[in-house]
């Protein structure tokens, strides 16, 4: 078998009914930022139109160099009136929902609401994105699952929304950026992570954020394909940071889904945890236990996307180390390193293990089943 050769996943046969599918990943856009103002007070229509968002990068109006074109998004997922791509919920359907056999499908809102600089503006977005999504998506189509919207920066008021939401059974998930002001253990984010866990909704660390400082240690990169692999990076800092602070010790019911960063780093970062803190648990005596069996217990990575080894079988190799209890299919939708279901995985799954992957962790972890 060459490298270039797909493997089909038989998904469905006419002896077996088709899997259903839940999409850890599907990014919903505006039409236009016009779309959030029934949900503002006039005041916050005017600011918006005025003013725009405050956040903390070089431009007004775009994304610092290096970043991708047209939002990183499928052409042809770009709706005939000329609409963001990812805006028609139709077209969605059409592309994604109805195509893939898609029992549920995450929204993963990518705006400015949760980096808004100004405290009282950054609230009434959070406000006004959530609810966005539950009327123009969750209502008009049952498949669809909110993420809860919040600025991590203001921790009283990002509390005050989870417990808005918290109890709506529209909203699956907290979404969080893995690059956030403060390392994501630091204690100020504490009373976020404590209602997460009273609400026993997972936090979903979609790659991204604005935070204004560089992607890179080394500082900011060069090219699109540097920006590009250093969320894997930052996956990897957001999880050093919440073991080795002590966040899932003070909070052991906490469940944190990593997406979009990769998971095969997951070993190896694992071993030297473990290795250094053999070595120096003194220093973190709240830290109770070798870093990997946290890493095991509280966080789940999303599939989308994935190292693909040269060899196949490497890959099935280090899903069985980490855990196939552990992985959530994603799309990505309608981002351009989409991934098809029929063809994510380029080794042969067993029925239990395409069940694990394709619906039944991200059921159990994102409370889907009751």
């Amino acid at each position: 078998m060459t490298t270039d050769t797909l493997v089909r996943q038989e998904i469905g046969t006419a002896a077996q009914p088709k899997l259903q599918i839940v999409d850890a990943d599907v990014h919903p856009y505006m039409r236009s930022p016009g779309d959030l103002d029934p949900y503002l007070s006039e005041r916050w229509q005017k600011h918006r139109k005025t003013y725009r968002e405050n956040v903390r990068r070089a431009f007004a109006s775009t994304w610092v160099y290096p970043r991708m074109e047209n939002q990183g998004n499928r052409i042809d997922a770009m709706p005939a009136d000329g609409t963001p791509a990812g805006s028609n919920l139709d077209l969605m359907r059409e592309q994604l929902l109805d195509l893939y056999n898609i029992e549920y499908g995450i929204l993963q809102p990518l705006g400015n609401a949760g980096y808004v600089r100004n405290p009282d503006y950054s609230k009434a977005l959070c406000y006004a994105m959530n609810e966005w999504q539950a009327d123009a998506w969750v209502a008009k189509e049952p498949r669809l699952k909110a993420s809860i919207v919040i600025n991590p920066e203001y921790p009283d008021d990002a509390v005050a929304e989870i417990e808005r939401c918290g109890t709506n059974p529209a909203y699956a998930q907290i979404t969080l950026p893995p690059r956030a002001g403060q390392p994501t253990g630091n204690r100020s984010y504490w009373p976020i992570y404590e209602a997460a866990q009273h609400f026993n909704i997972p936090l979903g660390m979609h790659v991204g954020g604005i935070n204004g400082f560089p992607s890179t240690s080394g500082g900011w990169p060069s090219f699109y394909i540097e920006e590009h692999h250093s969320n894997a990076l930052t996956a990897q800092s957001v999880v050093t940071s919440l073991v080795l602070e002590g966040v899932f010790e003070e909070f052991p019911q906490l469940k944190v889904i990593m997406i979009e960063g990769g998971f095969a780093w997951v070993p190896s970062l694992s071993w030297r945890l473990d290795k250094h803190w053999n070595r120096m648990r003194d220093e973190v005596p709240h830290v109770k236990r070798p870093p990997s069996e946290y890493i095991k217990e509280h966080i789940w990575f999303s599939t989308q996307p994935m190292e693909e080894p040269p060899d196949r079988q490497d890959l099935k190799t280090l899903i069985d180390w980490i855990g196939w209890d552990r992985l959530l299919f994603a799309t990505d939708y309608p981002h351009w390193d989409f991934d098809d279901p029929n063809y994510a995985f380029k080794f042969k799954m067993s029925d239990e293990q395409k069940q694990m992957i394709y619906a039944g962790n991200a059921k159990n972890v994102l409370r889907l089943n009751s």
